[in-house]
């Protein structure tokens, strides 16, 4: 009897997990696995078959990072600088918009990807992509001044410097892709942590962690990539560049010894 008194609520929780991936949802999960198998082939094309496993796994990481940054998030700064519409138009709950959001008046008027959802054509897809992560965390849906300051920088500053550490790890430029590697990752550090922590600390409000595919998969999971692999990024490129530093003493103090 005990075992069956534990196995209802289970088969609930499965239930309702099945429930909740759509096909919206899978899409937005190909998506991803789609934009990580383009950024693998990159790797295969332009770099060296000699190329160490560390740096390789880095670049795949990088050229996904810029994938990210240019088709999804650029989306979304699309989506809240230039997608609006009626709050009667939007279907169900919305996220209200910043009163004298670019300097007017929208009262009465919604922005960002809830403005686009249901529409066709890639940005309409892009919008409906969105709104799966927004059940998560209902920023995403339209704009939230913090968040899209964020991403602003991150599309236009995040994916330049993603691409640069591509390009100096395809052309054997170490040095100066282990100096790009730790300036962005400790941007992407610095970027997750202003977008959480205004949320933690006001009560994570706009966060919904009831569910398992809602709390680890899109928040923890997703999110959590952006933390463990900029550090990891930093402790090999601060890495070479310490072994560097030291090789560089080593032939200093030789010359001294002559």
């Amino acid at each position: 009897m005990a075992s069956s008194a534990h196995s209802a609520p289970s088969g609930a929780e499965a239930l309702a997990f099945i429930d909740m991936i759509d096909q919206t949802t899978i899409v937005s999960l190909l998506s991803t696995l789609a934009i990580l198998f383009t950024a693998l082939g990159i790797s295969k094309l332009v770099l060296d078959k000699h190329t160490p496993g560390r740096l390789r796994f880095l670049f795949v990481w990088h050229a996904f990072d810029a994938l990210i940054h240019f088709i999804l998030e650029g989306s979304f700064v699309y989506h809240c600088l230039f997608s609006s519409t009626s709050v009667r138009e939007v279907k169900g709950d919305y996220f209200p918009t910043p009163y004298y959001y670019l300097g007017e008046d929208q009262k009465g008027r919604v922005w960002g990807s809830q403005a686009a959802d249901g529409k066709g054509g890639y940005l309409g897809a892009m919008a409906q992509l969105w709104m799966v992560y927004a059940k998560a965390d209902k920023r995403w849906a339209g704009v939230d001044l913090a968040t899209l300051s964020i991403e602003i920088i991150t599309v236009v500053f995040g994916g330049v410097m993603a691409v640069l550490v591509c390009w100096d790890l395809a052309r054997k430029n170490v040095a100066r892709g282990n100096v790009a590697m730790i300036i962005l990752a400790t941007a992407e550090l610095y970027g997750g942590y202003m977008t959480f922590m205004p949320e933690w600390l006001s009560g994570s409000v706009n966060l919904d962690t009831s569910n398992f595919m809602y709390k680890w998969i899109f928040l923890a999971f997703f999110n959590g990539l952006w933390v463990v692999i900029p550090l990891y990024a930093i402790y090999v490129a601060g890495s070479d560049i310490y072994d560097a530093i030291w090789v560089r003493s080593i032939v200093e103090e030789q010359k001294k010894g002559e």
